[in-house]
């Protein structure tokens, strides 16, 4: 009795491709990480001159730490939630979502404000406290526009528009705001070691 054994050959039915608004949103986050990338380093060479404040970072940028990697989790979990059609779960945990990114935003207001009330930390003095602001600045900036897609897949989860036959804007907006929460905790730990 011989036994039949069938070889498949995984041959990929037709190029690589990807959607143009996702290639356009990974596009986006590489020129976001090239920005960052000249921020940090010229943070790096302009403090190996000299003439550099010593600062303390608020302890609320520890806090908006946290804040903005639980609201990933509550994204990842809406993102599940969406591919198996969950709706009870998925408006919910994009609502938790929206309003921890919000809460990151205020929080960082926050975090301005202490650091002006702890004195010699304004734009136009020492070029330290500028470098604190202008890379926290721009991430609050770019993260403005991940709280906006937020909010447009918070509405469109209320009016069933996400489910797992239309996932596109679900993980483009995952996609972005785990990148955003990648990118503080690496300028975080950043200015941890070089404030």
């Amino acid at each position: 009795m011989a036994e039949n054994y069938q070889l498949i050959d995984r041959v990929p039915e037709g190029p690589l491709s990807m959607h143009p608004k996702k290639f356009a949103l990974w596009l986006f986050m590489v020129t976001v990480v090239m920005i960052f990338a000249a921020f940090t380093s010229a943070h790096i060479v302009r403090q190996a001159q000299g003439e550099w404040l010593i600062y303390d970072l608020p302890q609320q940028f520890l806090i908006n730490t946290g804040i903005i990697a639980l609201s990933s989790i509550f994204l990842h979990l809406a993102f599940r939630a969406a591919k198996k059609d969950n709706m009870k779960l998925l408006k919910p945990m994009v609502l938790m979502a929206t309003i921890l990114g919000f809460g990151f935003l205020a929080g960082q207001w926050a975090a301005w404000g202490d650091l002006v009330s702890a004195g010699n930390h304004f734009v136009g003095g020492n070029v330290a406290p500028s470098f604190l602001y202008v890379i926290t600045g721009v991430h609050a900036a770019h993260l403005i526009g991940g709280v906006i897609y937020l909010l447009y897949i918070l509405i469109a989860s209320f009016r069933y528009k996400v489910h797992s036959k239309n996932m596109l804007n679900m993980e483009m907006c995952t996609t972005f705001w785990h990148f955003l929460g990648g990118l503080w905790v690496y300028l975080y730990i950043f200015l941890l070691l070089n404030h």
